[in-house]
């Protein structure tokens, strides 16, 4: 069984082509740059209409090179938090806010929680302005007209290819911050405080939905026409699922363009969650499963900033100047050039390096950089852990680890004494996507 998977990343769309054992099949992976626009605002937003299509360009190249011949599951990654106000028609009446959007606060004087431990506990959030409990409202305040709805990216471009308005599934649903995790319906309180109900929200998607193909785009990609699409998943969940941590001993830590570490656990519908700390957030893999964890806005786009602003060497020849630093001898740094993540706070622009001489070379920005990324990792990792009580092993992987030996080594520093595997498989989120699809809670994993 051969699986189509695409992960709607926020610098990239692909789409690409996994055996029955999901792994990806050679040649059959189809890309397209994401164009975020972003701003000394805070701004970070993507076009829908051209993220759409650049989603069918990628179809109609593995349709064009007869990759699709075989496929009989459609499974998704997804970024979270995305939010889309649309009109009546489903039409967009906005960009997208994207995660990395830092503009939304709540008015002055808005009311929060009226018990903000207990909102913490339920919906896995908090009233913070990656969430759509803040969003929505100040969406709405900058709108000439009200919107008729409210959508994230994957409904919106799962809408179009296939038809119709699709519901959400409750893992990309757990991410607005509105979804109450035990029960697995939008929260009244996160509602109240969002000012939307539910006729404006995506229906929640049940156990065993999937989606078909609208006719237009069966036409096009004739392979596809009785396939079923799967439910999205969000890429924190996907990504674990693929770094082969869907159990309680082992958590993933991740860097793409940003970073998390997390932690899945067994949690079905309306059972008791565990113990949740205040700086951990928590959302849905799945109808059985919890992820529990901590994000950051810095990852791989600090690599990506400090090899273009200090112009140090590319490939092996920056590897060579990095390899005489000791991770644990790295200068102080405060990694948050993007900004926090919540519960954190802190605007784009907070980062620091400390500690600079005039015989510091640039190798020595970058190395301090990307050590201050595994150290508060570790130090976060350090509190996923009090919930299962214990120590776990971790799965390291990602683009940007994969991409420097320095920086794995420097994280194998910051998590000792655990035990640290790599993964080295670039397509993680879409290989998770695809097992998570193919495999329901409880059946053998692909």
């Amino acid at each position: 069984m051969n699986v189509l998977a695409l992960d709607l990343g926020t610098s990239s769309v692909r789409a690409l082509v996994l055996d029955a054992a999901a792994a990806p099949v050679p040649g059959a992976l189809a890309r397209r740059s994401a164009l975020v626009q972003v701003d000394r605002e805070g701004a970070g937003t993507l076009d829908p209409r051209r993220y759409l299509a650049a989603l069918v360009e990628c179809l109609d190249e593995l349709s064009a090179a007869g990759r699709l011949a075989g496929v009989s599951l459609v499974a998704t990654s997804t970024q979270w938090h995305s939010v889309l106000p649309v009109d009546a028609a489903g039409e967009p009446m906005s960009p997208v806010l994207t995660w990395l959007d830092s503009r939304p606060e709540p008015p002055p004087g808005a009311p929060g929680p009226a018990d903000p431990e207990d909102f913490h506990r339920r919906t896995g959030a908090w009233h913070h302005g990656l969430y759509w409990t803040v969003r929505i409202p100040w969406l709405t305040a900058r709108l000439a007209a009200t919107p008729a709805g409210f959508v994230g990216l994957p409904e919106f471009v799962l809408g179009a290819l296939l038809g119709a308005p699709v519901p959400t599934s409750v893992s990309v649903a757990s991410g607005t911050g509105l979804l109450e995790l035990s029960t697995m319906e939008w929260d009244a309180e996160a509602r109240a405080l969002a000012g939307v109900d539910p006729r404006r929200l995506p229906p929640i998607a049940p156990p065993g939905w999937h989606g078909r193909l609208a006719a237009r785009f069966a036409a096009r990609w004739p392979e596809l026409r009785d396939v079923a699409w799967a439910p999205p998943v969000g890429d924190g969940a996907a990504s674990n699922a693929g770094s082969g941590c869907l159990t309680p001993d082992r958590a993933a830590v991740t860097v793409g363009t940003s970073a998390a570490v997390r932690l899945i656990q067994p949690a079905p519908a309306g059972a008791a969650l565990p113990p949740l700390p205040p700086a951990l957030w928590r959302y849905r893999v799945d109808h059985g499963r919890i992820v529990t964890g901590v994000a950051y806005s810095s990852g791989g786009n600090l690599y990506a900033w400090a090899r273009r602003v200090l112009r140090l060497p590319e490939g092996p020849a920056l590897e060579e100047a990095l390899a005489d630093i000791d991770p644990a001898c790295t200068l102080p740094a405060d990694p948050r050039l993007a900004g926090d993540r919540p519960p954190g706070r802190a605007p784009a622009g907070s980062g620091e390096l400390r500690g600079i001489g005039l015989a510091t070379a640039g190798v020595d920005l970058l190395a301090a950089l990307l050590n201050g990324v595994c150290r508060r990792i570790a130090d976060d990792l350090t509190v996923i852990e009090s919930t299962v009580d214990g120590r776990v092993g971790v799965v390291l992987g990602g683009g940007a680890v994969a991409a420097s030996a320095w920086w794995r080594r420097a994280f194998r520093s910051a998590l000792a004494p655990r035990l640290v595997t790599d993964n080295d498989q670039p397509e993680v989120g879409a290989v998770g996507a695809a097992r998570l699809a193919a495999r329901p809670h409880g059946r053998p994993e692909m």
